[in-house]
């Protein structure tokens, strides 16, 4: 399957993306339009869910918003992401409530349609912090961050999606929320934070072979880089940028290795630095460690059960016997592709990983 953009949804996308402004001041006067109903959406322990790409976020969010309380971003609100109440009521009718689930563009068995959860917010932190994406800038936000005119868009934009899915717990999946934990933990003191961790032989594997599925798919369609560009989404393809943790010749050195045609030691070596600044992070905050729970993705894949229970309780959700018995029958290990590395990358991934892996399996381990 390749992934399509509607040309609908390419324009109205490319004009939304063109005047941010103009749809910050929208969402704004959305705010005020219906303050009334959005003071009674408390915002109660928001749950995020973050990590590398390719670690597991997409099934722990499909998971979690299978629960009727749990309110997310979905396809359908894309594109004026900025105000999803006037949109949901008044246009999302473009989207067909019958359309059949289809594989989505990255072929890993994970079924959409318009009203599956997706990961949109990156949308709006874009528009109020547009260095972000910008990988000779530092892109961590910490606690030290303050910018109200955010804060405010951005919590009014939480109620909004609970007002309009008609939830009590919000929950986000966004891979760049990794290196923002202390400024969401500013904000909401109370969230419950889940970030899987996934064996980095086959988490390089997975990354590599959507950079270049994606690749592919972008240079037979400009629109399908257009599309990634305006939604947040650069974790591959032609457009792929790295993280910027604090160092910029970090992100010079991954830069080159792509350049050269080293893609496994140039994922193998971010999935180090990101999971590395994390473990540092955690560390050094005792608060956000005890918000955040690592998740192991093979053992979320062959004990399910187990890990579903932990999760579940983690984020402070009921989770009944049979509830769980039916989430976790979903779960199983890819069985649609394989690491095929050569002998020279096998060596590149155990040089870049192995001790930061040795390391890390031990922290979820004591975790679990």
């Amino acid at each position: 399957m390749s992934l399509d953009v509607p040309v609908w949804l390419d324009r109205v996308g490319a004009l939304v993306a063109r005047t941010r402004g103009l749809w910050r001041r929208l969402g704004a006067l959305e705010s005020r339009v219906f303050a009334e109903e959005l003071a009674a959406c408390p915002i109660d322990r928001p749950i995020y869910i973050t990590g590398l790409a390719r670690s597991g976020t997409t099934i722990l969010l499909e998971l979690l918003a299978s629960r009727p309380e749990v309110a997310t971003h979905r396809y359908r609100d894309y594109p004026p992401v900025f105000t999803p109440i006037f949109w949901n009521r008044a246009f999302a009718h473009l989207y067909r409530g019958d359309v059949p689930p289809r594989e989505r563009a990255h072929r890993d068995r994970i079924y959409v349609t318009p009203d599956s959860p997706e990961a949109m917010e990156e949308v709006v932190w874009m528009a109020f912090f547009p260095h972000l994406h910008d990988p000779r800038r530092d892109n961590r936000l910490d606690r030290t961050v303050a910018h109200p005119a955010f804060e405010r868009f951005y919590r009014d934009h939480i109620r909004k999606i609970l007002l309009v899915r008609g939830g009590r717990r919000y929950a986000c999946k966004n891979n760049y929320n990794l290196t923002r934990l202390p400024y969401l933990l500013k904000l909401f003191p109370d969230a419950r934070i889940l970030v899987p961790v996934r064996d980095p032989r086959w988490h390089v594997a997975s990354l590599v072979k959507q950079h270049r599925l994606f690749c592919r798919e972008e240079r037979r369609d400009p629109r399908i880089l257009a599309h990634m560009r305006r939604v947040g989404h650069f974790e591959f393809g032609l457009d792929v940028r790295f993280i910027n943790t604090g160092c910029g010749e970090a992100v010079r050195e991954l830069e080159a290795l792509l350049a050269r045609g080293e893609e496994v030691r140039a994922f193998a070596r971010y999935w180090r630095q990101l999971y590395g600044f994390l473990l540092g992070q955690l560390e050094a905050d005792r608060e956000l460690a005890a918000r955040v729970r690592l998740v192991s993705y093979e053992a979320l894949c062959d004990r399910p059960a187990e890990v579903l229970a932990a999760v579940f309780a983690h984020v402070e959700l009921p989770l009944s016997v049979r509830e769980r018995d039916e989430l976790a029958a979903r779960l199983s290990r890819p069985d649609y592709y394989a690491p095929a590395f050569t002998a020279e990358e096998e060596r590149a991934l155990v040089e870049e990983t192995g001790a930061l892996w040795r390391r890390l399996a031990e922290v979820v381990r004591a975790a679990a």
